[in-house]
């Protein structure tokens, strides 16, 4: 069950206020005060008062009559796909296979509900030998059945990217683009980042450009020709202003920062995120430190709209033992445009937790969903999923958004 934030508004997509390419097709409403007065002046509050409500009339209306009828787009974020060395031995078959229908069988329909659903890929594809932690290698069938639960999008970009090396970095994403799954943050060449980068993608009538970077990748330095995207603000402001040439509906930067197992933002993404969102990002999403972090609402300090900021997702997968690695958040951001103008029509949320082969009776790894009990599992395994997304749910409502027991549409 999807929870829907109390908090309901409306925004217009406009440039920053600071100069940015104008796009095509875009326009801009202005009410101008009559050069002739042949009655008496209101006073000038009353006036202000008038021209913001008319200017707002017509903002609201003039796209319902040239454009018509709304388009609504749903994109679902989830955390860190990990492959530890126990998920990698139990996925293994007698034959040498490997097989992860278990694993995700429970959230399949979720994903795929979303009409654009994107995770953090935290290992590489680098090919055997198959290893988890400290450097990741994750079977190949691991990626197909991130495909067929329903993944559109995979964040490359992390500080894992260079576990298997130059190779390992190549071989993922040749295997991504063979599944037709779309990588940012990562590429082979200069050639292969300017002709993907901004990620662009087009979906129900809108067009969202994503960007993604780390802040490091476990001090292995990349291999030129590739390139790893990096969280240096001269080359993100490069990014963002070519994404925002592109003319999108909405810009989403795929951020991977902060420190490991602390469940509160520190001051370096607090920065960042002011940072991004006044460099003209509309939505901030975040990765690494592997447990759950607050997400908030951010007004525009010039729009009357919010920016949606979220810390960290946490580990949607794992072999994590630390205390709250086994829960992770979703969330999902429902956007609606009306002619022109695109705004972030609702944010909603949940969670998952992984069970585990000690506490499962198949000796497998599972995600399950927090509206769903699933008939087999144990009652301990039950009485820990339960306590532990609580917790999570508690640190959300507790830190910037509050929920409703309403059911998400």
């Amino acid at each position: 069950m999807l929870y829907n934030t109390k908090e309901r508004f409306f925004g217009f997509r406009e440039a920053p206020h600071h100069a940015l390419p104008t796009c095509t097709g875009q326009r801009k409403f202005v009410l101008l005060p009559s050069k002739q007065e042949t009655t008496p002046c209101p006073h000038p509050r009353e006036m202000n008062r008038i021209r913001r409500l008319l200017t707002r009339i017509m903002l609201l209306l003039t796209p319902i009559y040239m454009y018509g009828q709304e388009q609504e787009l749903t994109l679902l974020f989830v955390g860190d796909l990990m492959q530890h060395q126990a998920q990698i031995d139990a996925a293994r078959q007698h034959d040498g296979s490997y097989d992860y229908t278990h694993c995700f069988s429970l959230v399949k329909e979720h994903i795929s509900r979303a009409d654009i659903a994107i995770g953090n890929l935290e290992v590489t594809l680098g090919g055997a030998p198959y290893r988890g932690y400290p450097q990741f290698s994750a079977p190949d069938e691991y990626l197909y059945a991130l495909k067929e639960a329903g993944f559109d999008i995979l964040a490359t970009a992390n500080n894992h990217s260079l576990d298997r090396r130059g190779r390992g970095l190549e071989r993922t994403l040749s295997l991504i683009d063979s599944t037709g799954l779309q990588a940012v943050g990562t590429y082979r060449d200069a050639a292969d980042r300017t002709s993907r980068y901004p990620l662009i993608v087009e979906k129900n009538g809108l067009r969202i450009a994503f960007l993604c970077a780390t802040y490091g990748t476990n001090g292995i330095a990349t291999t030129p020709p590739n390139i790893v995207n990096s969280l240096d603000r001269t080359e993100l402001a490069a990014d963002i202003r070519r994404a925002r040439a592109l003319c999108p509906d909405v810009l989403i930067a795929l951020v991977h920062w902060g420190d490991e197992y602390q469940r509160h933002p520190n001051t370096a993404q607090q920065s960042l995120t002011h940072w991004l969102i006044e460099q003209g990002v509309d939505h901030v999403i975040g990765s690494h430190p592997h447990v759950v972090q607050p997400i908030q609402l951010i007004p525009s300090a010039h729009y009357p709209t919010q920016h949606a900021v979220v810390y960290s997702l946490g580990n949607y997968v794992s072999n994590m033992s630390i205390a709250h690695g086994d829960v992770g958040l979703c969330v999902k951001l429902t956007l609606e445009k009306i002619g022109p103008t695109t705004r972030l029509k609702d944010l909603s949320y949940d969670f998952v937790w992984t069970e585990r082969p000690t506490l499962s009776r198949t000796g497998d790894f599972r995600i399950i969903p927090a509206d769903t009990i699933p008939d087999d599992i144990t009652p301990d395994a039950e009485a820990r999923m339960r306590h532990a997304i609580a917790a999570e749910r508690l640190l959300i409502e507790q830190n910037g958004v509050s929920s409703s027991p309403n059911k998400s549409k």
